[in-house]
């Protein structure tokens, strides 16, 4: 058995243990471009347990621990892998809650429910990932019989070193870069950390740079890995992603509306407690499940997407990873945002995150109430998007998260947020200003869902950045720092003059059906060369296209482009 002090001190050295080695785990990342690092933002999700962790009692139970663990963890989860390692230690906190101490057969229940528990986040699973990774512990886990902790931790070891090892053959992408999966590693450095504790030898330190020890070289990182979608839009047959809550009539049969979703759709995840279900399922008729669904009680918090949408556009997006080095700078956010509660006359409220003072700007013209510090070279935490929401004093708050590696952090704070909240998943700056220029105050929420999303997928995004790292492309090298021109996504050339790689892929964009142009430049470029570029750009687009420029003031991108 284990106490609440050997819990508590296996997830500190856990969090020690990512930290010490988050730069091995983002060099095992595949694109070239300045990126969110995977390790980073593991590190900084666990390591948000920390101080909480700290200041619990020796003889504080594992549930307790486990649940203070947790709780924080939800709170500064940070990218996506962030929020599956925070789901992961959720479970944790599930399945050891009002235990004193724990058992092996307590740690296999409490892997399962984390696996459970983050396979349910992720609306399309992608196996050869940190899901993998951690499924495939916890399945080995259970079956092997072991009584005591330290023995079934090895198990875990072994089982997911083996299934992390497995993942380039599970994900194209991987073994063409030369490299495993970077959550799955990050997760088994997290065991890995914990499992000194469970065989008493100590907490790992923190602070120490340990050396590359990956089984795979990560030399190969970056050489045309351009695309995570590795299935055809033909396979979605349920093209609806459904999800509301059902404020239940007395007698309402949660067990009764499942069978019914399951029956009209799939993954169908019904939750209920004394007052409501909430209902999400993927469904070719989302107007047969609300039709049935008002039956047992009246709807709201609608969220209604279609996934063939998305997919085509994710298709199109490409790979647009994110930067995170300057994330620990940041102010807390509880001293930025102020506690608003919600006003009964304030229907609507958005929240944007943005990096920059000129975007910051732009997003409150455009009337956001909050703006929240991040993108590219900053993931938030949820806590920082949850005190910006609850900062504005609305019945319905929209936030625009604007970078793909922050919509599920965002979608964290939307389930502890005391209003409610609807996430808008878009993945760049320019969807983000199209979709509030699309706002209609007098359209219900789920019309502005619709309507702003369905305008922010027909923007196409035009970066201009520069290259991280040593990279290959379509034969070609990249050289560490030379200009990169990217098109919704993926890189379309490569240059070392800034200003002609700019007008050349902003001219590139410009369809025939075209309206407008917007060229955003970043804190890198002078005013005199940005309104230099615009002026060529102005020059080499038909007439017809109107041309503008907005001093954006981002890190990383020295242009972004906006073509309509």
């Amino acid at each position: 058995m284990i106490s609440g002090k050997i819990l508590r001190d296996a997830i500190i050295s856990g969090a020690n243990n990512i930290n010490n080695q988050r730069s091995r785990v983002d060099e095992l990342n595949v694109f070239p471009v300045p990126d969110g690092d995977t390790g980073t933002n593991m590190g900084m999700t666990i390591g948000a347990s920390v101080r909480e962790l700290e200041a619990l009692d020796d003889n504080c139970t594992v549930g307790e621990a486990a649940k203070t663990a947790a709780s924080a963890m939800l709170r500064g989860a940070r990218g996506n892998s962030g929020v599956i390692t925070s789901l992961l230690f959720r479970g944790f906190s599930k399945a050891l809650e009002g235990k004193k101490e724990a058992g092996a057969d307590d740690l296999v229940e409490a892997l399962k429910k984390g696996v459970e528990g983050a396979y349910k986040a992720v609306m399309k699973p992608t196996e050869g990932t940190i899901l993998t990774v951690a499924r495939v512990a916890s399945e080995e886990a259970a079956a092997c019989g072991a009584a005591e902790v330290p023995a079934l931790w090895e198990v875990v070891l072994t089982a997911g070193q083996k299934a992390l090892d497995d993942t380039p053959n599970l994900l194209p992408v991987l073994k063409k870069a030369g490299v495993v999966d970077a959550g799955g590693q990050g997760i088994m450095i997290i065991f890995e950390g914990m499992s000194k504790v469970f065989h008493g030898e100590g907490i790992v330190a923190g602070g120490e740079a340990v050396p590359n020890k990956a089984k795979l070289s990560t030399e190969n990182a970056g050489k045309g890995v351009f695309t995570d979608d590795l299935m055809k839009v033909e396979d979605i047959k349920n093209g609806y992603c459904t999800q509301f809550l059902i404020n239940k009539n007395e007698g309402a049969s949660a067990a009764k509306m499942r069978a019914f979703a399951e029956s009209n759709g799939d993954s169908v995840v019904c939750i209920e407690d004394d007052d409501v279900i909430n209902l999400h399922v993927h469904t070719a008729d989302p107007g047969k499940i609300l039709s049935e669904a008002i039956k047992y009680g009246y709807l709201t918090n609608f969220k209604i997407e279609n996934m063939h949408e998305q997919f085509l556009a994710r298709q199109k997006q490409g790979k647009s990873l994110e930067k995170q080095a300057s994330a620990e700078k940041k102010p807390d956010p509880t001293a930025e945002f102020i506690y608003a509660a919600v006003d009964p006359d304030r229907e609507y409220g958005f929240v944007a995150v943005a990096a920059g003072e000129g975007l910051k700007a732009v997003f409150t013209d455009l009337a956001a109430d909050a703006v929240v510090s991040g993108g590219q070279t900053m993931n938030p935490a949820t806590e920082d998007i949850l005190a910006a929401v609850q900062s504005v004093p609305a019945k319905t708050v929209f936030v625009l998260p604007n970078n793909k590696n922050i919509i599920m952090a965002a979608e964290q704070a939307q389930k502890l947020a005391d209003r409610q909240v609807v996430v808008l998943p878009t993945r760049t700056v320019p969807m983000g200003i199209t979709a509030l220029l699309n706002f209609d105050p007098s359209a219900n929420v789920e019309t502005n869902t619709i309507n702003m999303m369905a305008a922010a997928d027909k923007v196409s995004t035009g970066l201009i950045t520069y290259a991280a790292r040593d990279s290959e492309f379509d034969g070609k090298r990249i050289k560490k720092g030379e200009i990169m021109a990217l098109e919704n996504g993926k890189i379309v050339a490569t240059s070392n003059d800034l200003i002609k790689a700019t007008y050349r892929l902003a001219r590139s964009m410009c369809k025939k059906d075209s309206s407008f142009v917007t060229i955003i430049s970043g804190c890198d470029v002078s005013d005199e060369d940005a309104e230099k570029v615009t002026e060529i750009v102005k020059a080499k687009c038909p007439n017809h296209v109107e041309v503008s420029h907005i001093r954006g003031g981002q890190p990383v991108y020295y242009y972004m482009i906006s073509v309509e």
